[in-house]
Parts: structure tokens; C-alpha cells; sequence
């Protein structure tokens, strides 16, 4: 009788499994066994074997992101790996006796990766020029445009161009990327560009005695307009620990307070509240004070403190 096969548990989000480890289960095609060991980490494609790298989106990201990739290289042989778990695994029908094809597989990768890594940066450098052109042409923001009239905020940091508000990014003191701010309140930042640690400022940091930092603009807007201190946007959960990081490294002896988001409503479709675990995780990361949003009696809809504040006003959202 033929004892059952075994498949290897799949990993939790996030946790990778050792790179270059061959795939143990026998299949009849490289496309079957490639498909498999992609399921195993929560990827659902069919391969083709174009001999050509094919990227594909890992499940823990949005639409879109292009994060992992896979090739066939022989009937016998693939690769492919998931950069942002740092994931690179081998898959063969000969199974680990197969050191020649392994090896191969890793070298195209490593290859693949570093053409990854120049495209990206040339991308950046593109970016950042345009950003810079951009900006110097753009003109001050409108407080009659559509997104601040709703929001009963003031431009403050931010330009104008055509019906975009534009935020300054900055890297390590450099203008790298713009967020656009269009008047349905979609934010995006240029394509191609840095978002990775990227933050901008409302206010001026120099002789501040106490720092905010927060994910979006309106949040930070509202906070600077509240309590008068200089905020440093973030622009996202997934950056503020990398920005506060930044922050506190040029500002060690300065009282920095998180201010996060309380996505509120993702607990109740089975996800983690992103915004408040991104704050703590900040705060604790550089021992700084964590500031979260207190809702109104009832009120089910606000997340931030532009909410609440827009919610207290009259205004709704």
C-alpha cells in the first residue's frame, strides 16, 4: 500500500521558510511541482514556462505589489522567491540531488534581484527629478479645493498643481517624491519613486521642544492646528516606526509623541487594527509617547484625529 504524501504546514504571514530548500512531493510536471510549493506560501497561479522571470502578487500585500517572482528554467528545474519575506527557494523534480539545477536556480536569481534593484533605483532618480521640477512650478494650495474644503483644513505645507495638492517627501533632507492629493481625496505618490522611510513636515523642527508623528496629512494638519507642534507625517502605518526611527536619531533628546490611527473597524472583518499596532510598535521602538484619538459617544465612523475633529465641528466626514 502506498503510504500517503506529506505536505510541509503552511507558513504564518510573514514567516519564511529556509531559502533554497527543494520541494519534496513528487509531481509529473515542473508546473505542478512549482504550483504547489507557491501554495505553501499562501500563492495560488498557474506557472508557465516561459523561461522568462514572471512576477506575481504575495497575498499579504496589496493588488498590484509584484513582490514575488518565479522561473522556469528546464522541464526539471525552477526558482522563486518573495523579496520582501526574503524568501528564495529551489524546486526540482529530481529532487535535493539535484545540486547543478540548485545552483543555477540561486545564481539566476541573485541576478535577477541585483537588475531589480538598478531598475528601481534609476526609477527613484526619475522620480525625484520630477518631483523637484513639479514642485518648484507648482503654485500654494487652494484652501477652496475640494479635498481641503471638505476636510476645513488650510493648505498648509502643500502645493498646487491643476486640481492635485502636492506634499513634499523628503529622504534624508532630500525632496525625493510627491504625494498627489487629488479632490476626491485619493492620495498617490509618483510612480516609480521612494516611499520606503519617506516622511514630510508641517511646522518647523528647529528649537521644537515636542515632536507629533502621524500617518496621513489631515491627521497631522489637524494635530498641528490643535496643539501648535511641529508634526512629521508618515504617510502610512507600515512607515511610521521607520520614520520615528529617523526622527529620534536626529532629535534624541526631544519628546516625540506617536499619534496613531485606530482602524477600528478591521477587527470586525477578522484583520488586526493596523493603525493602533503600527503606533505602539513606533513608540515603543524609540521609547516615545503614544497618543491615540477618543471617539464621541456613538460615533462609529471615525478613525483619526482629522475625524474627530471634523466630526466635533459639524462638518461629518
Amino acid at each position: 500500500m502506498q503510504a500517503p504524501e506529506t505536505k510541509t504546514p503552511t507558513p504564518k504571514k510573514g514567516q519564511a521558510q529556509a531559502p533554497s530548500r527543494a520541494t519534496t512531493r513528487r509531481h509529473s510536471t515542473i508546473e505542478a511541482a512549482l504550483a504547489d510549493a507557491l501554495a505553501q506560501h499562501g500563492v495560488v497561479l498557474t506557472p508557465k514556462a516561459s523561461g522568462r522571470f514572471e512576477r506575481f502578487d504575495t497575498p499579504d500585500k496589496p493588488k498590484g505589489n509584484a513582490n514575488g517572482w518565479y522561473r522556469i528554467h528546464t522541464p526539471q528545474a525552477a526558482s522563486f522567491g518573495i523579496w520582501h519575506l526574503d524568501v528564495a527557494e529551489t524546486v526540482t523534480l529530481a529532487g535535493p540531488s539535484d545540486p547543478e539545477a540548485a545552483a543555477q536556480a540561486r545564481l539566476d536569481a541573485m541576478r535577477e534581484r541585483e537588475r531589480r534593484d538598478r531598475e528601481r533605483q534609476q526609477h527613484q532618480v526619475e522620480a525625484a527629478e520630477k518631483a523637484r521640477r513639479w514642485w518648484a512650478q507648482a503654485g500654494p494650495g487652494d484652501p477652496a479645493h475640494h479635498y481641503l474644503a471638505g476636510k476645513q483644513l488650510p493648505p498648509l505645507n502643500l502645493r498646487q498643481r491643476g486640481d492635485m495638492l502636492l506634499m513634499p517627501l523628503y529622504f534624508e533632507g532630500e525632496l525625493v517624491n510627491l504625494e498627489r492629493i487629488f479632490p476626491d481625496g485619493s492620495k498617490r505618490p509618483l510612480p516609480g519613486g521612494r516611499v520606503k522611510g519617506v516622511a514630510s513636515l508641517i511646522g518647523r523642527l528647529e528649537g521644537a521642544e515636542r515632536v507629533l508623528v502621524a500617518e496621513g496629512w489631515s491627521t497631522a494638519a489637524a494635530l498641528h492646528e490643535a496643539m501648535g507642534c511641529p508634526v512629521v507625517v508618515a504617510r502610512n502605518a507600515d512607515n511610521l516606526a521607520l520614520v520615528a526611527r529617523r526622527l529620534r536619531q536626529r532629535l534624541p533628546e526631544v519628546d516625540i509623541t506617536i499619534c496613531g490611527d485606530d482602524d477600528r473597524h478591521l477587527p470586525a472583518q477578522g484583520l488586526a487594527n493596523k493603525g493602533r499596532v503600527a503606533a505602539r510598535h513606533a513608540a515603543l521602538a524609540i521609547d516615545a509617547t503614544l497618543l491615540m484619538p477618543s471617539f464621541c459617544e456613538g460615533c462609529e465612523t471615525c478613525t483619526d484625529f482629522a475625524d474627530v475633529r471634523q466630526c466635533r465641528l459639524g462638518g461629518g466626514q
